[in-house]
């Protein structure tokens, strides 16, 4: 069977993948032979899984005596999945040494020079640390599978068994990924552990999260959670291959945080104009609102035209996916009764706050949307550009879904969107889309910088080009969309569907 590539992966030729392996089992010896990171692996794999046994045989015969063992059959799952997770947590720590570990222990000039490429080099160190802790992972579920039918006489469903096996696999791989990304940009195994944060924090709350789903038995959810992570394997590697450099690895000294330096720099891409900004020996102009407007705005749309069509094509099928939902879950009749709509409704919602619902006043609206966009380029930077376009398509299938409950009692769609939605929407919806594309180019630029440029000079370039865009264009049109939301918009609506 013909093998398929990861997306966003090139699929590397056999020559490669041999050659890589020869690196995997050269590291997999040097970890068989480390006691310090064989002992916690064997003690998790042999002990953990017969502690989580008697743990899940007296929650069973617990939870029998009051007549919920649905409570029981659900916390088994939960179990498994965890320890099949503590074993791969070791992956990290061996995947954070891979490089920075050698270049401590003054092995990393004879490794570097090896006759293989840098993806030969880079697949064989990610398969040497993923490889023994996955190992540990496998058995240790086997070991409570084991236990558990001699015990209790359980037996899991195939597709349970099967999504958990994947789902350690794929979180072991994101871990190892990531943290191999990290030991190839730093000096130190220091800073390295210290950036692990980035990595620990966010599984963290994906196995809150998982937990959750396995309690409520959305197992379903459980299959777009694993394509998911597999998805950001994908992009980890092509990262990792993108940025792997070995000239970098050999002359880089030491770590400093030069607050002077990184502050020169932003400096030089925010007053520079867009189309020099990555000429640095251009001289830095004084600012200029009004070049900033007239040469370095449109500029940068232009520039930037990719990313705004994917975030607009984004907003329409999330338009199109609400409606789609709405006759599944019908809204409480007369719920949206438009019949008589009077204007003591909107004179009643000045001021009030409903829900998650921002206040209902010109500040409290722009404050609200400026924030959600603003929020949404920081989680950029720990998403690769994801959580931006979430945060964008949540709302929008909101209102597709609410076009689509006003169809079920026969009004127009077409209607409601242009009372509700188009007056302040033509400021609005453009702003929230040039927001979220210039917010994607962040986390898009640590993935893969732009040519010439490192990582760091890549994020502060894209980080000054968002600065621009948001201060003198996405501001200004929230703001407006605001006054027209709460002072145009409910006119508009009224005279439509005002009795």
């Amino acid at each position: 069977m013909m093998a398929v590539a990861a997306p966003g992966v090139s699929r590397p030729p056999r020559r490669s993948i041999a050659t890589a392996l020869v690196i995997t089992r050269r590291e997999i010896k040097d970890s068989l032979r480390d006691w310090r990171i064989m002992m916690p692996i064997v003690i998790l794999t042999l002990v953990f899984p017969a502690l989580m046994n008697v743990t899940a045989r007296l929650a069973v015969n617990w939870v029998e005596q009051y007549n919920a063992t649905i409570v029981g059959e659900r916390l088994i799952p939960f179990m498994l999945m965890i320890v099949g997770f503590f074993p791969i947590s070791f992956s990290l720590v061996i995947a954070l040494e891979t490089f920075v570990g050698e270049k401590e222990r003054n092995s990393i000039e004879p490794l570097l020079s090896m006759p293989v490429t840098d993806l030969e080099l880079y697949l064989g160190k990610i398969l040497a640390a993923l490889v023994v802790p996955l190992g540990a992972s496998y058995l240790g579920i086997s070991i409570y599978l084991v236990g558990l039918y001699f015990s209790i006489d359980w037996m899991p469903d195939i597709r349970l068994l099967a999504q958990i096996f994947l789902l350690t696999t794929a979180e072991g791989l994101v871990m190892v990924s990531g943290a191999v990304v990290i030991s190839s940009q730093t000096t130190s195994v220091r800073a390295a552990n210290l950036l692990a944060s980035f990595i620990i924090i966010p599984m963290a709350f994906l196995l809150q999260g998982e937990s959750i789903l396995l309690f409520w038995g959305e197992y379903d959810v459980i299959w777009a959670i694993i394509v998911a992570l597999l998805i950001v394997d994908a992009i980890l590697i092509r990262m990792g291959v993108r940025i792997f450099n070995r000239e970098e690895i050999l002359a880089r000294e030491m770590d400093t945080l030069n607050l002077r330096t990184i502050w020169r720099d932003f400096k030089g891409y925010f007053l520079r104009p867009a189309a020099q900004a990555l000429n640095r020996n251009a001289p830095s102009p004084k600012f200029n609102v009004w070049q900033m407007w007239r040469r370095d705005i449109p500029w940068l749309l232009r520039a930037n035209k990719v990313p705004i069509r994917i975030v607009a094509g984004l907003l329409l099928l999330s338009v199109g996916l609400g409606v789609l939902i709405a006759p599944r879950y019908p809204l409480p009749p007369g719920s949206l009764d438009l019949s008589n709509l009077s204007a003591e409704s909107f004179e009643r919602l000045e001021g009030t706050r409903i829900g998650f619902l921002p206040t209902f006043s010109v500040m409290g609206v722009f404050s609200h949307n400026v924030r959600v966009i603003f929020v949404s380029a920081v989680l950029a930077v720990f998403s690769f550009g994801v959580m931006p376009l979430i945060l964008l398509m949540i709302p929008m299938v909101a209102v597709g879904f609410f076009t689509g409950a006003v169809m079920l009692p026969g009004y127009s769609p077409w209607v409601f969107l242009a009372a509700f939605i188009v007056p302040h929407g033509l400021f609005e919806l453009p702003a929230a889309v040039i927001g979220a594309a210039f917010a994607l180019r962040i986390g898009a630029a640590l993935m893969s910088p732009p040519e010439g440029l490192d990582v760091g000079q890549g994020f502060l370039l894209m980080l000054a080009n968002f600065v621009k865009i948001f201060v003198f264009l996405v501001i200004p049109m929230l703001l407006v969309a605001a006054f027209v939301e709460i002072n145009i918009t409910p006119q508009i609506a009224f005279r439509i569907y005002g009795g």
